[in-house]
């Protein structure tokens, strides 16, 4: 009997010392409230790096991040805070401190990125890095830490270094009135921002009692004052690219002559109307543009007084002759005397 006694008080302590230890355990499970996770820049242009930051708010002995990010858009570079495997789609980084000479816990690491060349890479691209994080504990793994968001993303833009639009006014010769004179519109850019629905809007300001019509045809018969009516599509037109170069074959009719200001700008249907683009051009009508020669330089002789003119060469004479002979003569008088008194 008091053997069996003793067998059953052996039993319940041990299962007391079971309770208590996974009491304990539960107890030091806790949820980690200061994680904060960022990327240094929003928006990324080819080649370019961007860093994905977290911040656990505490040392951590351990901990798993877990990064998916978009190949098509993206390289993996480098990881700081862990030994990282690149599957291609996801980053794995995991970190276990070990009290070894050289390592300390961690309470931050970052991963970073580089954004593809301008071949691949020449339209905006939203885009985003998915974050997860498990495995979390404190240096002496007496605490697991947990987080309520599964998941936390940060989005991002990868897109090329646009160029602002330009819009030029192309024509040839002097405009004269009431006569068509043929321009071509112009809107163009080296790297463009895409957009959706844009339309070329125009107005003049024309001298005192005059006007301007600027027409343009999408077919043989539809005819169209830019001025009026703006060209495009009512609810926009796709713009934006590589090397993209809008071309508006146009004629312009003036009713008389002056100097007009004509101004051409681009609008985003999709954002109020702002203007993407704008230019003002002055037009000079029924003036020449030929530049005015500018007057010879060259210095000219002032007429003499009176009627006679001086020659431009002098007449040959018999006298002419003489006294190109005699000093000759004389030389060699003078020569032969000299050698003769020698002798």
């Amino acid at each position: 009997m008091k053997k069996f006694v003793s067998i059953v008080a052996i039993f319940l302590v041990l299962f007391l010392l079971t309770y208590a230890v996974n009491s304990y355990a539960v107890s030091m499970t806790e949820e980690l409230k200061t994680v904060q996770i960022t990327t240094d820049k929003k928006t990324v242009h080819p080649n370019e790096t961007v860093t994905l930051n977290i911040a656990f708010g505490t040392n951590l002995g351990a901990y798993t991040a877990n990064v998916v990010y978009d190949a098509n858009l993206l390289d993996y570079v480098s990881v700081e805070g862990g030994e990282a495997n690149d599957t291609g789609e996801k980053v794995i980084v995991t970190y276990a401190y070990k009290q070894v000479a050289g390592q300390s816990p961690r309470n931050s690491m970052s991963i970073t990125f580089k954004a593809k060349g301008e071949d691949v890479i020449n339209a905006t691209n939203p885009t985003s890095l998915r974050v997860s994080l498990e495995g979390l504990a404190n240096p002496d793994a007496s605490i697991e830490y947990y987080l309520t968001t599964s998941e936390t993303i940060k989005n991002i833009s990868v897109e090329p270094v646009y160029e602002d639009y330009q819009i030029a006014l192309n024509y040839t010769g002097d405009i004269l009135p009431e006569e068509e004179k043929d321009m071509e519109i112009v809107i163009s850019s080296s790297m463009g921002r895409n957009y959706e629905k844009t339309r070329l809007l125009a107005s003049v300001v024309a001298p005192d009692g005059q006007d301007m019509q600027l027409l343009a045809n999408k077919d043989e018969d539809e005819q169209y004052d830019i001025i009026e009516s703006g060209w495009g599509n009512e609810q926009g037109d796709p713009l934006g690219g590589k090397n993209v170069a809008k071309k508006i074959q146009a004629r312009g009719i003036f009713s008389g002559e002056g100097t007009y200001a004509l101004t051409l700008k681009v609008i985003n249907r999709e954002d109020e109307d702002a203007v993407i683009a704008s230019k003002t051009f002055e037009i000079k009508v029924g003036t020449t543009t030929t530049p005015t020669p500018e007057p010879e330089t060259n210095t000219t002789v002032p007429p003499t007084t009176n009627n006679s003119q001086t020659p431009q060469t002098l007449p040959k004479t018999g006298n002419m002759i003489y006294v190109s002979i005699i000093p000759i003569i004389v030389i060699l008088a003078i020569s032969y005397l000299l050698l003769r008194k020698k002798k």
